[in-house]
């Protein structure tokens, strides 16, 4: 299959091309960006194309990310992947940023629990949490800093997300220490593309992921910016 991948929902903007036949990115592209998500993703996604050489009508599927993550990026993305699901008449599928976290440490470390954790702001985190061979041992959620550190009980974990490091700062002494730290501005949008490959488009909605309401919501009759694309 070639998959699509796009992600805008934290503090990078990213897209790519997976084969996975080949099982290789054969195009992709981050940017770093708290802000501007709106302006930067469909010339992103131009350049990804162009670098793929292929046209949208070849894509077997667009996967996307879900949140949680910031409400304005959540929305740019999701914009862009309905809009060309739409008009190239492909499947768009919906992969969290907890689970596009946790995937690459799961692909390879069996004996170390998973926690992956994102900023929620005021003390809080979003977090989810996972046994090293994928199973889940904490739903998604949210919660202050202080509940996250129970998942201690767990055993000695990997952290993972842009909170991470946040949450190792206050892991407990008393507690086996984390095993590892990777704090990232987003999860690889290679694991964006290979769990939307995975996913069932029965059971895996393009649609936001919010595990609280957001903090900021669009004045009353605002229309979100509609994407246009042209698809070959």
């Amino acid at each position: 299959m070639l998959i699509l991948a796009i992600d805008t929902a934290l503090d990078h903007c990213a897209a790519g091309v997976l084969n996975t036949d080949s099982a290789e990115m054969i195009a992709h592209e981050t940017l770093l960006m708290k802000r501007g998500h709106a302006e930067a993703l469909m010339p992103l996604l131009a350049r990804v194309m162009q670098q793929s050489g292929i046209g949208f009508a070849d894509l077997d599927r667009i996967a996307v990310t879900t949140g949680p993550g910031s409400f304005t990026g959540l929305r740019v993305g999701l914009s862009a992947a309905r809009g060309i699901a739409l008009a190239a008449h492909k499947p768009v599928v919906g992969v969290t940023t907890l689970s596009a976290y946790a995937a690459p440490v799961v692909s390879e470390d069996h004996n170390h629990p998973v926690i992956s954790a994102i900023d929620a702001r005021h003390d809080h985190l979003y977090y989810q949490v996972v046994s090293g061979s994928g199973e889940e041992l904490a739903a998604p959620q949210v919660a202050s800093i202080d509940d996250v550190l129970a998942a201690a009980r767990f055993g000695a974990p990997h952290l993972v997300g842009n909170a991470a490091a946040i949450l190792a700062e206050r892991w407990p002494h008393e507690d086996a220490a984390p095993v590892a730290v990777d704090t990232q501005p987003g999860p690889d949008i290679a694991w964006v593309a290979w769990l939307g490959a995975a996913a069932d488009p029965a059971h895996a909605p393009a649609r936001p992921f919010y595990l609280r309401a957001p903090d900021v919501k669009p004045p009353a009759g605002a229309m979100l910016n509609p994407v246009q694309t042209a698809v070959s």
